[in-house]
């Protein structure tokens, strides 16, 4: 395997991966601005309707739905709660029809570059089940980034609304109307919910389970133990939202003080590769045989699996959660 076919085979895996990366920001962004316009509009969701539909209608449609997926979420397999979690309305069928295109990509690439049956295959491997829960995952944790950062501003709101005197349920309709983004439309499923029947606590859970992350379950814990002792709710929301705020500022702390670590972490990550490139350009014929023999071959790619468990423990050992 020649440098070329390696930086072609890099090149069009890079191309394929920030495409579909791009496509995803595109869209989000789509989104985000039919809301706005929504929003703008005076219309309190951002679904489009049938003017012939009546309002009865929409809320038994509403309520089949609602129960449908609450039914469903108890058997859901981990790639629906994946896409579920990623704010994505697609079906696992249409997401295994995706990663086996994806793989026949891969393939199709390594096809061209030259490669072997054995790379072809793993090509197709990685094409299938790598970079489309890759996709995935990364648009959940930016997801669940964007909600952390408006959480806090939307639980204050609710604040303030509970202290004048609005109910609990439409000082949440308020905010999934007045927020934009992945708090909008969480709250906006917990008022659909308790309003055709389903208890404000189960409603909160079920959002949790969509948004799995520790602050959401601590809001869904908070209006369970309100629902069952009767206490103040402003009290619990405005004491979650300073905690919040807290983890926040602990989260940049750690990430500021981490960041020599994490840079330390890409230079010795980097550097075999950089390396062997450089070689490869300075003297083609001394890397010859790491490239075109069985034995080279077999140091390379022992050299290639060694360093990506270098890199993972690397990454694991600055990963810090709080």
């Amino acid at each position: 395997m020649s440098i070329m076919g390696i930086a072609l085979l890099l090149l069009i895996s890079f191309l394929i991966i920030g495409g579909m990366v791009g496509g995803v920001f595109l869209l989000n962004k789509k989104e985000q601005k039919n809301r706005v316009l929504h929003i703008i509009t005076g219309q309190t969701r951002p679904e489009k309707q049938k003017k012939d539909e009546s309002p009865h209608k929409r809320r038994a449609n509403m309520a089949k739905r609602l129960h449908k997926e609450g039914a469903e979420s108890q058997k859901a397999s981990p790639i629906e709660l994946l896409i579920r979690q990623s704010g994505w309305q697609m079906s696992v069928g249409k997401f295994w029809v995706i990663s086996l295109f994806s793989g026949l990509i891969m393939m199709g690439i390594g096809k061209i570059c030259g490669q072997g049956l054995p790379m072809i295959i793993m090509l197709g491997i990685i094409g299938v089940f790598g970079v489309p829960r890759f996709v995935l995952k990364f648009k959940m944790n930016r997801r669940q980034k964007k909600f952390l950062e408006e959480f806090p501003d939307a639980l204050e709101s609710m604040v303030r609304l509970l202290k004048a005197g609005m109910p609990v349920g439409e000082a949440i309709a308020m905010v999934s109307r007045e927020f934009t983004g992945p708090v909008g439309e969480e709250m906006s499923k917990v008022y659909e919910e308790q309003k055709i029947g389903i208890p404000m606590a189960e409603a909160c859970l079920h959002a949790a389970e969509r948004m799995p992350i520790t602050e959401m379950q601590m809001f869904a814990t908070g209006i369970a133990i309100q629902q069952q002792t009767g206490s103040s709710l402003s009290e619990i929301l405005i004491n979650l939202a300073k905690v919040i705020r807290a983890r926040f500022r602990l989260k940049r702390k750690v990430q500021a003080l981490s960041a020599e670590a994490k840079a330390s972490a890409m230079i010795i990550g980097s550097l075999p590769l950089l390396v062997g490139v450089g070689m490869t350009l300075i003297n083609p014929d001394y890397m010859d045989p790491l490239y075109n023999t069985l034995k080279g071959k077999f140091f390379l790619y022992g050299a290639i699996g060694w360093m990506a468990c270098g890199v993972l423990v690397m990454k694991q050992m600055i990963n810090f959660r709080i």
